[in-house]
């Protein structure tokens, strides 16, 4: 089946350099560091389209998309808006700009940044009714309202984003993934091991070098250490379930807070001619977006459901699939969905496919490493998985296909079968 009535290609984009948490890149704002991106690659090719999401929200601004475009000094005739599915932000934008392709959009400039170093402090629904109640009757009592307020009156992000309905972290739900799959610390910290050395091989190599621009206080990504040994992992304490003993989940298997923005290229044939001659592109074959009950499933457990039904609806099994890009938002993530949707038995009764997917092979994921040592800006790592899929995907024979799988907060997933034109 065909998911377009016409060919769509992804291209990869560019980004940033990805910076630690309050590091090198923390005075900027999910605008200001998406715009050196946004120039450079329209100094490739001027887009008909952006679209372009940030997660974490920002008083200062509603449409980041159409923001990023005027403060890079692009066109103001070009239409842009922006997209939000938490960690999926930028595949999902990717997803919207290939369903409006046609009638003068023939190329989108797709991606998302996030400054996790910096995020916006808000009042609570309560306290901002009560500042707001006083400036409409009397200004100077409202002054003296605002000096008046209390811890209690803020909105901190003091629980790392933590899920609203259930007021847990990501976190906090994958540790309970984890003992539920019997995802053991030493394979967690196995993979984000591999992580870190993949991403620093990709570095060394120069597989980056013309997938990341470099920033005036950054050249390449901070989060990779050469230096990450499996003793000094398994040394580390638990981030998040730390009373019980049982603990599996650390700073080192885990994704940091991260700096960064990220972009890529929607297009249809006529926008891929629009881009410099020998970029790397794949077509966009189908796509899904899944979701799960995440009091009964767990909470970044949705890429399970969706991986088996898109390749069944292809009649694809894994065998078929020649590169996996799956992001990291937690090594044990990665280990839990793998081995749900390499079971037969989970597979059919939790997802209806009855296809004999056959045996999984982990040497086809993420051959340059994933978001446990790159990082992971919420907004910025569709694109960044995609493009580097993508330029890995190019390397391969014409025919070879590509899944890029990202997990996201709320219990939802999103996945993007490529192909190799």
């Amino acid at each position: 089946m065909r998911r377009f009535p016409h060919p769509v290609f992804i291209a990869q984009g560019l980004r940033t350099p990805f910076g630690r948490g309050g590091g090198d890149l923390a005075s900027y704002n999910a605008i200001s560091l998406a715009v050196p991106v946004a120039q450079a690659m329209a100094a490739h090719a001027e887009p008909d389209l952006v679209v372009w999401g940030s997660v974490i929200p920002n008083l200062g601004w509603s449409n980041i998309a159409r923001e990023v475009l005027l403060d890079a000094k692009l066109d103001p005739n070009i239409p842009a808006f922006s997209v939000v599915l938490a960690c999926s932000t930028s595949l999902t934008a990717t997803f919207s700009a290939a369903g409006m392709l046609g009638g003068g959009v023939d190329l989108a400039m797709v991606g998302g940044s996030e400054v996790m170093s910096r995020p916006s402090i808000g009042l609570t629904a309560e306290a901002s009714k009560r500042i707001i109640d006083h400036f409409a009757r009397d200004p100077a009592s409202a002054l003296t309202a605002l000096q008046a307020l209390t811890p209690q009156d803020y909105l901190l992000p003091t629980k790392g984003w933590a899920n609203r309905i259930t007021g847990r972290t990501m976190g906090d739900h994958m540790e309970e993934t984890a003992k539920a799959w019997r995802i053991s610390r030493e394979a967690q910290d196995n993979w984000a091991l591999k992580s870190h050395q993949r991403a620093i091989a990709g570095w060394n190599s120069g597989f980056f070098d013309d997938l990341v621009i470099s920033l005036p206080e950054l050249t390449r990504d901070a989060n990779p250490r050469a230096d990450t040994t499996a003793e000094k992992l398994a040394a580390l304490k638990p981030a998040f379930d730390r009373n019980s003993g049982l603990g599996t989940l650390t700073a080192g298997n885990s994704s940091p807070i991260t700096d960064g923005a990220a972009g890529c290229w929607v297009a249809n044939e006529a926008g891929l001619s629009r881009l410099p001659a020998g970029v790397s592109y794949a077509r966009l074959v189908d796509y899904e977006v899944s979701a799960v009950d995440h009091n009964t499933e767990g909470l970044l457990m949705a890429p399970s459901y969706g991986i088996p039904r898109l390749l069944a609806r292809h009649e694809l099994t894994f065998a078929d699939i020649d590169l996996w890009e799956i992001h990291e938002a937690f090594a044990a993530q990665v280990l839990a969905n793998v081995a749900a949707f390499s079971d037969q038995e989970w597979v059919r009764a939790k997802t209806g496919v009855e296809a004999d997917l056959g045996p999984f092979d982990w040497d086809r994921v993420n051959p340059y490493g994933g978001s446990v040592a790159i990082g992971h800006p919420f907004g910025a790592t569709g694109a960044r998985d995609i493009s580097q899929a993508v330029k890995e995907l190019w390397a391969m024979p014409v025919g070879s296909r590509a899944i890029v799988s990202i997990c996201a907060d709320g219990g939802e997933g999103t996945i993007a079968l490529m192909e190799r034109v």
